[in-house]
């Protein structure tokens, strides 16, 4: 089958806002940037979402591409994507699924970073489509890499940039993830988050101040790994704001701190309140809370049990049967549990709907559409990483798998 990229056209409307410089968003209507994970043309039509016959032609052209292409689909992707997906899973191991497999074509259903890293990651003949390049991760684009320069500046100016190891989330872009890579630093998950900060205080030990963390992109995960992974205290933590003048903190309470958290929250998982804890207790006195880390701290205290997403799947598939059992995290998965397992009492600790917006923006429609593309030839949509970034944030990730294999977790039980 002979393949031939298709680049959607970049636009630009007379007229329109000017963005703000450094911005990480597109203003709504302004422009499109195909290159990147803010907004997306299709260079062709899109099926409609009601055409009856949607699940049927993708079928078909998942039939007539065979083993030339594997479908990856996050666990917070929408069920009718799911059921599409040759392997699910969290953005790391979906990545590292990508990687071993013989497939010459990855559709990654998930969102850009995490079609970034299976770029990353996968061979130099493999091609990474992401159905939708608007699937991008509000965490992710909290930190921008010319914010994080400035950021890096701002600790040299400080006198602590030499004594502070930055440390990423899987969750931040490439560009992001090569940073800390050309600087000595790494990238984690949110179940080694807390081998991997120790690690980090471990590369700057000796120092004539206390070593350093920056941590980034999400405050929550990172402040959580501090306190409740490695026993430091809510003094030691500071939150650098990309959008105040020196990030608002002082010198010295960057000389100071032992962690530098920056200023980023996951929208899903931030949204979760310890009054909700304390609501469901009351419902439910036999209920057992199990959250995700990337919840705030006055969430993840008052929770029975924290641990990623993979964890948090495991705990539910190893309760007992007539278990009580409140999840915070994305909904989709949430129900999807609950599905799967009617023999608990599964439920969502927000009442409030809320699933992973970014996320949904892969649905049945663009999965059919980059489909039907390879089939007629075209690649669509495609990811794909510089050299550079590449290379850096291969080193950074090779740094975090090198990690030893009984790495300290959050998980607690």
């Amino acid at each position: 089958m002979s393949v031939t990229p298709t680049a959607a056209p970049v636009t630009n409307t007379s007229g329109t806002p000017t963005i703000p410089p450094g911005s990480p968003l597109l203003l709504l209507g302004a422009r499109s940037d195909a290159a990147t994970e803010r907004g997306v043309v299709c260079p062709g039509d899109l099926p409609a979402a009601d055409d009856p016959e949607l699940a049927a032609r993708a079928r078909r052209a998942r039939a007539a591409l065979g083993s030339d292409v594997v479908i990856l689909g996050h666990h917070y992707q929408r069920d009718q994507v799911i059921e599409f997906a040759d392997s699910r899973g969290d953005s790391f191991a979906l990545s590292q699924f990508a990687a071993d497999a013989d497939a010459p074509y990855i559709i990654f259903c998930g969102v850009h970073f995490m079609a970034e890293s299976a770029a990353i990651l996968g061979r130099d003949d493999q091609r990474v489509i992401l159905p939708d390049l608007a699937a991008g991760c509000s965490m992710a684009d909290m930190a921008e890499i010319s914010q994080l320069r400035d950021a890096w500046a701002r600790l040299e100016r400080a006198g602590v940039a030499e004594h502070t190891s930055p440390l990423t989330y899987m969750n931040s872009t490439a560009a992001i993830k090569a940073f800390c890579g050309e600087r000595g630093g790494a990238i984690c998950t949110s179940s080694n988050a807390p081998r991997a900060m120790e690690w980090g205080f471990e590369q700057v030990e000796g120092s004539r101040l206390p070593g350093k963390v920056l941590f980034l992109p999400d405050q929550h995960l990172g402040r959580n790994t501090a306190v409740l992974g490695l026993g430091l205290d809510l003094e030691d933590c500071v939150v650098y704001d990309p959008w105040q003048p020196d990030g608002g903190l002082t010198d010295q309470q960057l000389r100071d701190a032992r962690v530098i958290l920056w200023k980023g929250h996951c929208s899903v998982h931030a949204r979760f309140m310890p009054a909700m804890v304390d609501e469901i207790r009351r419902e439910r006195p036999a209920v057992e809370v199990m959250v995700h880390p990337e919840c705030r701290y006055e969430v993840v205290s008052k929770a029975d049990r924290v641990g990623s997403t993979s964890q948090l799947i495991t705990w539910v598939e190893q309760a007992e049967p007539g278990a009580t059992i409140a999840v915070a995290t994305e909904l989709n998965l949430v129900k999807r549990l609950a599905d799967e397992h009617p023999d608990k009492d599964i439920v969502f600790l927000d009442d409030t709907v809320c699933f992973c917006a970014t996320m949904n923006r892969i649905d049945l429609p663009h999965l059919t559409w980059v489909l039907e593309a390879l089939v007629e030839g075209e690649v669509v949509n495609e990811v794909t990483v510089g050299d550079d970034v590449r290379h850096y944030s291969r080193l950074a990730l090779d740094r975090m798998l090198a990690l030893p294999g009984d790495a300290r977790s959050l998980a607690r039980t």
